[in-house]
């Protein structure tokens, strides 16, 4: 579980909001919290390259446009109809009653395993009267001929089909060819091979159908599936969303193919960037931030810079790690990682032992390695069961790795030792809140504040909480209480423009942000919290469409903290919303190696590939390039909300 604050813009539903996402009193990941926004609000899209995407808890979804009609309306044929319109449908059925016949199905998902088929038919048996056709006899025939043969095939391969005859089929099918290079045909073999698990010879034969008709949507989602089950999963997910832009993004099936092949892409991407991944520290905007959601201490006795000792003892290292945190900055968090590594190598910390390990395991869990994190703190509880910041921080990673069980049992076991320890309460809230049990966070927060009413994070935290709730105005009041109590802090008044910028009052909300971008300013110019300048970039580009002004505000946030995820993922979505999409893609990328656990990883890499699968298809397919752009000038330009 990371503790950064939770946007309040995240939690409405109403804006795409990452400015905030690894600030102090949040609990939930980037990508899982752009995730969350997305499920939330499904109705809202983003265009890329023309083309509208949702991203969803599961991966990106592409959304439906009302442009063209389904290829799941029902045919008398496999497809040779999938350009008629209903009603001469449904006259070609009475004029053809006599011709009624079984069809393959269009077993277009890895997850059928008994595609449905209708009975067989009564009328006469198609077979009777079939020409001998082969390569050799074939030649003779006339066009005319050639035709009626090739009709006559067909309906005999439908009926072989239906009746589970797939060799069969398959050789009638193959004669039909023969006759008439279609491709109806080649897509129908294609069905037969299907069902009977040859994926090479469905690839084979729906790449032949497609060669023949490039917009042929049955043979686009059959080699799709064969890809799948090749796992060829990049060249799967191709073929869907071109089935989906040309279908009009009205097959749900599809659309949910989509979905899954883009999560199996990211995954297999992600797991090999995990796998390669450097352990280090994130940016100090996150270390920052995860510290200062734990209320400040001073130093254990005897670790005070007055004290004499050796700087190259263990506990002279575990003091050089305290004051290379306080310096706040990349460099200094890194001495302070590599002085507590060093610290424990030394020994001899005496009383101090036990806190040596609170602080390499947390800083292991900032580079990413929780399973060393967990076992130092089980070290440090073992060792001074009264540090209930140990099992607080054990709680955390806990809940991170899915295990609710062991976070409570830590927060009670914390509470065995120190009842009245603010911390505790404030982060078993932030416990709650993940669980979307709002009432019983905010008892905790609010139990946080009357233990420790100068903690200012608490205050923001209930806030949010009860704008979660609902209690808009409990809400507004607590942050102007904030304002009140705490008007030297420049976090309330940029969590306080969140709350404004939620409810789009965006002349207050940057003016909120603009007072915070000062107070960081004046008080911390190295190392200011770059979050107020994302938000006011947001806030400008959902106000005035300010495209120069708000991707300006995202540079210099990199430029202060290169390695900050929020604010390369903020700039990715501005670029995608002016149709920068190959600029878009890089910062994609970027946030992907800069997330910290698989499952940011894998959001990150399904916007990447969403938006890289989109280049792919108009490459594949340039005439579908217009047809982009019209979908996405019919849904309109939505905001980044």
């Amino acid at each position: 579980m990371s503790t950064d604050p939770i946007p309040i813009s995240s939690l409405r539903g109403t804006t795409l909001d990452t400015s905030s996402l690894s600030s102090p009193t949040s609990s939930l990941p980037l990508w899982d919290r752009l995730s969350t926004w997305a499920s939330e609000n499904k109705a809202v899209v983003y265009t890329i390259a023309g083309v509208a995407v949702v991203i969803t808890g599961a991966g990106v979804v592409y959304y439906r446009s009302d442009s063209r009609t389904s290829n799941q309306e029902p045919s008398a044929d496999i497809d040779a109809k999938k350009r008629a319109s209903k009603k001469e449908r449904r006259k070609a059925k009475k004029e053809k009653e006599k011709e009624k016949e079984q069809v393959p199905p269009d077993s277009t998902t890895v997850q059928e395993q008994e595609p449905k088929r209708s009975a067989p038919t009564v009328e006469s048996d198609p077979s009777e009267d079939l020409p001998h056709i082969d390569p050799t006899t074939v030649e003779s025939l006339s066009g005319q001929d050639r035709l009626e043969y090739a009709t006559k095939l067909k309906v005999a391969g439908n009926k072989a089909y239906g009746d589970k005859s797939y060799n069969d089929a398959i050789d009638l099918y193959g004669k039909a060819i023969l006759c008439k290079p279609d491709p109806i045909f080649y897509s129908n073999r294609a069905a037969c091979y299907n069902a009977l698990g040859n994926w090479d010879k469905v690839v084979e034969d729906t790449t032949a159908a497609l060669a023949l008709d490039s917009e042929y949507v049955k043979a686009l989602n059959r080699r799709a599936n064969a890809y799948e089950h090749l796992e060829k999963f990049s060249e799967a997910l191709l073929d869907y969303t071109a089935s989906c832009i040309i279908d009009g993004f009205r097959n749900d099936q599809s659309a949910q193919s989509v979905e899954r092949l883009l999560k199996k892409v990211a995954e297999a991407k992600g797991k090999a960037i995990l796998d390669g991944k450097e352990k280090k520290l994130p940016s100090p905007t996150f270390v920052s931030n995860y510290l200062q959601s734990f209320r400040p201490r001073p130093r254990p006795e005897g670790l005070e810079e007055t004290a004499d000792l050796d700087e190259n003892s263990g506990k002279g290292q575990l003091r050089a790690g305290l004051v290379a945190m306080e310096k706040k900055t990349g460099e200094g968090y890194d001495a302070a990682s590599a002085a507590f590594d060093k610290a424990l190598e030394l020994r001899d910390l005496g009383e101090h032992e036990a806190f040596a390990y609170n602080m390499r395991g947390t800083f292991r869990y900032l580079r990413g390695e929780n399973a060393d994190a967990l076992k130092d703190l089980d070290k440090s509880v073992e060792l001074q069961p009264s540090l209930t910041q140990s099992y607080i921080k054990r709680a955390s990673m806990h809940l991170e790795l899915g295990n609710r069980e062991g976070a409570a049992d830590d927060f009670e076991k914390a509470m065995e030792q120190k009842e009245d320890d603010p911390d505790i309460y404030y982060h078993r809230a932030q416990l709650h809140f993940i669980l979307a049990e709002f009432a019983e966070a905010a008892k905790d927060y609010q139990k946080s504040i009357d233990l420790d009413k100068d903690f200012i994070f608490s205050h923001i935290q209930l806030g949010v909480t009860q704008y979660k709730m609902g209690s808009i105005a409990s809400s507004m009041a607590t942050f102007r209480r904030c304002i009140k109590n705490f008007d030297k802090m420049p976090d309330v008044y940029n969590y306080y423009g969140e709350l404004l910028l939620d409810q789009q009052k965006y002349s207050e909300a940057v003016e909120k942000f603009e007072t915070a971008i000062e107070m960081e300013k004046q008080t911390k110019p190295l190392r200011m919290n770059v979050l107020p300048l994302i938000n006011k970039a947001l806030a400008l580009f959902q106000w005035k469409q300010d495209f120069p002004e708000a991707e300006k505000l995202c540079q210099k946030a990199l430029i202060i903290d290169p390695e900050c995820d929020i604010a390369v993922a903020t700039m990715a979505q501005l670029l995608l919303q002016q149709g920068k999409v190959i600029d878009a893609l890089k910062y994609f990328e970027r946030a992907a190696e800069l997330s910290r656990t698989e499952g940011e990883i894998v959001n990150a890499l399904s916007y990447a590939e969403a938006t890289r699968t989109q280049l792919e298809v108009q490459q594949k397919y340039p005439r579908l390039a217009s047809r982009l752009q019209g979908m996405g000038n019919q849904l309109g330009a939505p905001t980044m909300r």
